[in-house]
């Protein structure tokens, strides 16, 4: 066979395998046998399909690589332990009915089911009120847990499930008072009973709250009071901390002049603390009223602290009235004895954010 020949068989070559690379190699050797054959009178040619040779280590795994069938990859630990994700109602069912509750401090606990404040609720352990599985318990800090524990208060039960937070704001009329269970004078919870009746048809399976006044007017004052079943919000906004005002209409019997101001704005000493006024002011005259009127805003909020104010600077006051608490003002055209249910905006008027 002559090399002209054998050029030409090779250019005609052809092999149809699956497995380009390996083919490709063999072509190479095949090539590189030849030309040592060409080159070498001595040697003696070597057809391809007979020669039997090994490829190098790194030929052998490119080649099982290519040959091997793609192996898929393991799930992440992550995707395999992740917890799924369930809709919100889903959620709140498997907290309220399978989830086990932490213990809570026994104060807290009465607070945020409608007891009282947490103060209030406080002087209820302290006062040997309040009994847990049948024991009295004076200490608040005492962990309790509503669904497991026994918790009586007054001689009534403490209901498991919790009702909803309920948010009030009553425009209160004069002769009424801020708690409850006095016989000889009318209460202000009073005037939601018709409230308390409709309860179970516009909140069905719910358990009804216990309301209670956040803060107190006296019994002569009217206006803005916030009647609420959720201790927390009323311990917040009623502490001193919360630095929130409070602005009342007095209605003076009798001529207001300068000097009655400045005493005013001086202050007075509110169960041994002085008291200073944020602002003090003359209303102008009204047509329709005859009496002289004054704005005074305070944040202190002391018992009597108004009308201590007004004493001591020498005016008697005919009426009072709370028109605002904080940044929320009570609607004009709610008439006495009337309340209406505070909307988030009104909550947070009040500083307080719905959670």
């Amino acid at each position: 066979m002559t090399a002209t020949a054998i050029t030409t068989a090779l250019s005609t070559f052809h092999i149809s395998k699956p497995h380009s690379l390996t083919l490709t190699l063999t072509h190479l050797h095949f090539r590189t046998l030849l030309s040592h054959s060409l080159s070498s009178p001595s040697s003696h040619f070597i057809t391809p399909w007979i020669q039997q040779h090994t490829h190098s280590p790194r030929h052998l795994h490119v080649t099982t690589a290519i040959n091997s069938p793609t192996k898929k990859k393991p799930r992440s630990t992550k995707e395999l332990t992740s917890e799924p994700r369930y809709s919100k109602a889903a959620r709140r069912f498997y907290n309220e009915n399978f989830k086990e509750s932490s213990s809570q401090r026994l104060s807290k606990v009465l607070a945020a089911a409608g007891v009282a404040s947490r103060r209030s609720c406080e002087e209820l352990i302290f006062d040997g009120r309040v009994t847990v599985n049948g024991s009295v318990c004076n200490t608040p800090q005492t962990r309790v847990d509503p669904k497991k524990d026994m918790i009586y208060v007054n001689g009534n039960r403490l209901p498991k499930k919790l009702p909803p937070k309920v948010y009030l704001a009553l425009n209160k009329p004069k002769g009424y008072i801020c708690s409850a269970g006095e016989s000889e004078t009318k209460s202000v919870l009073s005037l939601f009973n018709d409230y308390m009746k409709s309860w179970d048809k516009r909140n069905p399976g719910q358990p009804k709250p216990r309301l209670f006044t956040v803060g107190r007017l006296d019994v002569a004052t009217t206006g803005l009071i916030i009647v609420t079943n959720d201790g927390e919000f009323a311990q917040k906004i009623s502490h001193p901390s919360s630095g929130l005002s409070k602005e009342y209409i007095a209605t003076i019997d009798g001529p207001v002049h300068k000097r009655h101001l400045i005493a005013i704005s001086e202050g007075t000493v509110v169960d041994g603390v002085r008291c200073i006024p944020d602002a003090v002011e003359l209303l102008p005259q009204q047509p329709d009223k005859t009496r002289p009127r004054l704005r005074i805003v305070v944040h202190e909020g002391r018992n009597h602290e108004v009308r201590e104010l007004v004493k001591s600077a020498g005016l008697q006051i005919y009426s009072l009235k709370r028109i605002r608490i904080g940044a929320f003002r009570l609607p004009p055209d709610l008439l006495l004895s009337k309340y209406i249910e505070l909307n988030p905006p009104q909550l947070k008027a009040l500083g307080w954010d719905e959670k």
